[in-house]
């Protein structure tokens, strides 16, 4: 029976028969990921660390980490999307992954209105919450496709890599083409990184076929294992909150006025 648990670390209502381990604690793994560089990117941002973080092992971990978060996305929507769509009436499907997508996006805008307040130079317009609210209200579209979502993925990929040297107007920024003295702290758009998720959905559909595992595999105990799938079940949560843990932790280790807060 459909219950009230966290998906992706969003409250909603369920329609996933089981959890599996292995999406959580890899999803744990993308959250450690995202704190390190995070941390790494603030005391780079405020001249505490004289590291370039966005070059090199930095840049292709912050890479690396957006591109689990949205790929597992794409894992998740395949296997809530194989059962909701057997429960759940055609007008109900779709209305479930728009009033999720609607949620995360506003959460997004959220963000952009408190950047756009702080660090009005280089506001986060569109992040990767807004990238993940609009693949969510998308999932009902492509959850239909199966390797229509690996060529479109791809596509995906091959337009952000001829967008990314466009420029255009602030109006497109959300497509991937931007002017050309745009900066944001966090820039997620739809081209490529659509991409991820379209490739995650596929592999969703080809690893749980109907939302079930199509391979059988053991449940191990390893150290810290609680640890990741905890991370992984409340991941929204703790990316919304990590950035004002880290910025609190740097106020109380270096003096606040050096940061710019007093």
């Amino acid at each position: 029976m459909a219950g009230s648990r966290r998906e992706g670390g969003i409250l909603a209502t369920s329609h996933v028969k089981e959890r599996f381990f292995e999406i959580d604690v890899l999803r744990g793994v993308a959250v450690i990921m995202m704190v390190v560089f995070h941390a790494a990117f603030d005391l780079a941002y405020f001249g505490i660390w004289h590291e370039n973080v966005s070059t090199g092992p930095w840049r292709l971990l912050a890479l690396l980490t957006a591109s689990l978060f949205l790929f597992l996305i794409g894992v998740s929507l395949s296997v809530s999307g194989a059962t909701a769509r057997a429960t759940l009436t055609p007008g109900a499907f779709f209305a479930k992954y728009l009033s999720r997508g609607m949620f995360i996006l506003l959460l997004g805008l959220g963000i952009t209105a408190v950047t756009w307040f702080l660090v009005p130079g280089e506001t986060i317009v569109f992040g990767i919450l807004h990238l993940i609210g609009v693949s969510v209200m998308l999932a009902p579209v492509f959850l239909r496709f199966h390797w229509g979502n690996l060529a479109a993925g791809i596509a995906c990929l091959a337009a952000g890599t001829v967008l990314s040297g466009v420029e255009g107007p602030m109006w497109l920024v959300w497509l991937g083409v931007h002017p050309f003295a745009f900066a944001s702290l966090d820039y997620t758009p739809l081209f490529p990184w659509l991409g991820a998720v379209l490739l995650g959905l596929f592999s969703g559909q080809c690893l749980y076929p109907g939302g079930i595992r199509r391979f059988a595999l053991p449940s191990p105990s390893f150290p810290l294992r609680e640890v990741f799938i905890f991370l992984g079940r409340h991941s929204l949560a703790i990316y919304l909150l990590h950035q004002p843990v880290i910025l609190v932790m740097i106020g109380l280790i270096w003096h606040p006025a050096g940061l710019g807060f007093g």
